[in-house]
């Protein structure tokens, strides 16, 4: 029997400001082979339910997409030594202009295990006090703050074009089988 598959050796290929790409030497004893993987410090995103059970989006532009995202506010965890419920308090002031009172985390969820290790960690925010929005940023700025309901969401999820993962999970996470899709 083979020893498990273990990273034996890393070289830096890339380090940029939101995350760095290495390439990772694998090997078992009996097969060796590299793999890229994109390091990421982690992110954070809330589901924000307000009094009338609206949940807060923020619609801004995507540069890989090209087009706008429909989000839950979400940001990287890129303060150093920031915990991931402070970070996200940021975010919810910056992006959606709330306050919360109350929070809970929802899980923590790898994004693409695949080729990168950032880890999302998703918290539900309610108990909401409107404040002035702080964007950061030229996204950020530029984008839409809207409410939804849960019925309009199950329709976003339904529909046929590509969404935001987060979005998704954390939904399912609070309603349940209300969202599964057909």
């Amino acid at each position: 029997m083979s020893a498990p598959l273990r990273v034996v050796a890393t070289a830096a290929l890339l380090e940029s400001r939101v995350f760095s790409v290495e390439q990772r030497t694998i090997s078992d004893d009996e097969q060796t082979f590299t793999r890229d993987v994109v390091t990421h410090r982690g992110a954070v995103s809330a589901l924000a339910i307000n009094d009338a059970g609206e949940i807060g989006l923020i619609r801004q532009f995507r540069a890989p997409f090209d087009t706008e995202v429909l989000e839950i506010p979400a940001g990287t965890l890129d303060v150093a030594g920031e915990e991931p419920l402070a970070a996200i308090k940021r975010e919810l002031r910056e992006e959606l202009g709330c306050e919360a009172a109350t929070w809970t985390m929802l899980g923590r969820f790898m994004v693409s295990p695949g080729w990168c290790t950032q880890v999302m960690t998703i918290f539900e925010a309610r108990d909401l006090t409107l404040v002035e929005r702080a964007p950061a940023g030229p996204e950020e700025s530029s984008a839409s703050v809207m409410w939804c309901s849960p019925d309009q969401l199950r329709d976003v999820l339904r529909a046929s074009e590509l969404i935001d993962y987060t979005l998704a999970v954390a939904l399912h996470r609070i309603y349940g089988r209300f969202f599964d899709v057909d």
